[in-house]
């Protein structure tokens, strides 16, 4: 029985290019750092990996094929924070139509998408 989302996983050519993003721009804890391999959560909780792959060579051919979403009690602080660090933000905090959640588009180093999710009330 499948019970949730264990992790996703963003390849690369080059981990140099985008574990210094996740670490030090989104601010995302390093659990695992190999050569080959980053994990940014905490071991057997739902994390983000990075990792190199033979069939992945440059920025993302197609951007939007996924996104990866970051949750925040405090987008706009976040994404200032961000900004401020070199992040390349698509768009800045909107609250959605139905006034249930907050969301940030930006992209990693490599051209992927990715997003802050604040829920509010959550």
């Amino acid at each position: 029985m499948i019970t949730g989302l264990g992790g996703t996983t963003i390849w690369s050519s080059d981990l140099k290019n985008l574990v210094p993003f996740y670490r030090d721009v989104v601010g995302l804890t390093v659990g695992i750092d190999s050569p080959t391999f980053a994990f940014f959560g905490s071991l057997g909780t739902p994390g983000l990996g990075i990792g190199t792959h033979s069939e992945v060579h440059g920025k993302a051919s197609d951007p939007y094929r996924h996104m990866v979403g970051f949750t925040t009690t405090d987008i706009k602080a976040d994404f200032a924070r961000m900004k401020a660090a070199g992040a390349d933000f698509m768009e800045g905090p909107t609250l959605q139509p139905d006034g249930r959640l907050w969301i940030a588009t930006f992209r990693d180093p490599e051209g992927n998408i990715c997003q802050l999710l604040q829920f509010v009330g959550a």
